[in-house]
């Protein structure tokens, strides 16, 4: 039993297993710890917590769970048994404070925007607890408050984590894959693995919790049991290859149908070129990916990428023929004004997206995608992985984080449209012998093909 401030608060260390002793010992900069549950986590995270702030004196720690009744449950209320007449907690603030000037600051970012109430603040150590239940952009965020002037400790990020959730890419790049970016510097990050066999005191006192586990879905089982990070990584869109959806750029042929596709918002305008070639197969060739963007301004910059270029439809969403108040006038109207005449799409978000996985599979003699991207797309090969399926709709992409689903959304424009071609787009005078199946993602209907048959015109396998 360790005692800490006169005797009035006491840990047993005495039992703690050997991944919580490599936790409390790590001081590299950045630290992961878990990978499953029942690892000890939060115990460990909470108790750190306080170690740190009776070690050394005005110490600012920031421990950060997605909701308050996570937080209030996990930490606050815990907190407050054990540290009860030795720091003093300020209700109003959700912040424990100690008699030698250090904090523990509580606090949740339930809401993508809940970051910025962190705008400014400075912290010597901060706690992601859970860390993949968080956005990415609410991590990247808050880690931008890590700073101090002090000479006698070095500012850290402490992370606890299981695979699955809005971050789980971004946490599994760092600390499982070790694909750094930038600045990132790979001496920087430790991960410490721990699972629910690591926990002792949890196998003992209940011993049935491993049965729980052991009684999860598959993939859930292998990713909350055994720390399995490709088991349950969420993503949507697992036909996405790098080495087969990607390729280098190449002059697309004047003979080609040229498109473009629109998602716009003034908080990100998300503008793709895609040529069709002979055969059906679509090439992403283009992107135009930037914020705060007025109609007029998305307009002329779409019309400067296409200058020169037979673009033969601008598609866009439903949602831009809703009239704006400070005009009067609809986003579709301000575009037509300003050059570009739009087709509305479709916005069935299911058939969407499986339109998009139908493109992203193998398919023909060639057995390679019939959409692929040119790699000066960045953020759209970027996103595309990245989205999660909607816990509540498992044939629905989440649309948190909010941030990623801009490109996703403008390729599920295309993707619907195209392949539910009307007849009038379609290439009447074809001739030849065809496979059916080729015919119908072409987005001929059956009755079409038929008539084409009767015609003379052409034959069909299948």
């Amino acid at each position: 039993m360790i005692y800490i401030s006169s005797n009035k608060v006491a840990f047993d260390l005495t039992r703690i297993n050997k991944k919580q002793v490599l936790f409390f010992k790590s001081r590299t900069k950045y630290t992961a710890y878990g990978g499953a549950r029942g690892g000890g986590k939060s115990w460990a995270a909470r108790v750190k917590a306080v170690l740190l702030c009776c070690r050394y004196k005005n110490l600012r720690v920031l421990l950060l769970r997605r909701t308050f009744p996570e937080l209030e449950a996990n930490h606050i209320m815990p907190l407050q048994i054990m540290l009860k007449g030795v720091a003093t907690y300020v209700v109003s603030k959700k912040k424990f404070i100690f008699p030698n000037g250090s904090y523990i600051q509580l606090g949740y970012c339930k809401n993508e925007h809940d970051a910025i109430q962190y705008q400014g603040s400075e912290c010597d150590v901060i706690f992601f607890e859970e860390a993949t239940l968080f956005l990415e952009s609410q991590i990247t965020f808050i880690t931008t408050c890590l700073r101090t002037t002090r000479t006698d400790f070095i500012p850290r990020i402490y992370y606890t984590c299981n695979p699955g959730g809005p971050s789980h890419h971004y946490i599994k790049r760092l600390f499982i894959d070790k694909i750094y970016e930038g600045a990132e510097n790979p001496d920087e990050y430790t991960f410490i693995p721990a699972s629910v066999f690591d926990n002792e005191v949890l196998m003992e006192n209940d011993p049935t919790y491993i049965t729980v586990l052991d009684n999860l879905p598959e993939e859930i089982r292998k990713a909350h049991r055994d720390g399995d990070w490709d088991a349950l990584s969420g993503q949507y869109f697992r036909e996405f290859r790098r080495n087969t959806h990607i390729m280098e750029p190449f002059t697309i042929p004047e003979g080609w149908t040229r498109y473009v596709t629109l998602d716009y918002g003034l908080d990100m305008t998300a503008a793709y070129w895609i040529a069709v070639d002979y055969e059906g197969y679509c090439y992403c060739y283009r992107e135009l990916y930037e914020k705060d963007l007025i109609v007029s301004n998305a307009a002329a910059k779409i019309r400067e990428l296409s200058k020169g270029e037979n673009i033969k439809y601008f598609y866009m969403p439903p949602d831009i023929r809703a009239r704006k108040q400070d005009t009067g006038k609809s986003g579709l109207q301000l575009f037509a004004e300003n050059g570009i005449i739009g087709i509305i799409t479709s916005n069935e978000r299911e058939h969407g997206w499986l339109c998009v996985k139908e493109l992203l599979k193998p398919w023909g003699s060639q057995q390679v995608p019939r959409l692929r991207f040119f790699n000066n797309c960045t953020n759209v090969i970027k996103h595309l992985p990245m989205v999660q399926r909607d816990t509540k709709n498992p044939n629905d992409i989440s649309k948190e984080p909010h941030d990623l689903t801009h490109a996703p959304d403008a390729i599920r424009y295309f993707s619907s449209t195209w392949i539910k071609k009307s007849e009038h787009e379609i290439d009447l005078s074809l001739t030849g012998t065809y496979y059916i199946g080729e015919l119908l993602m072409k987005g001929y209907s059956k009755a079409t093909i038929k008539r084409m048959v009767n015609s003379g015109k052409i034959s069909v396998i299948g």
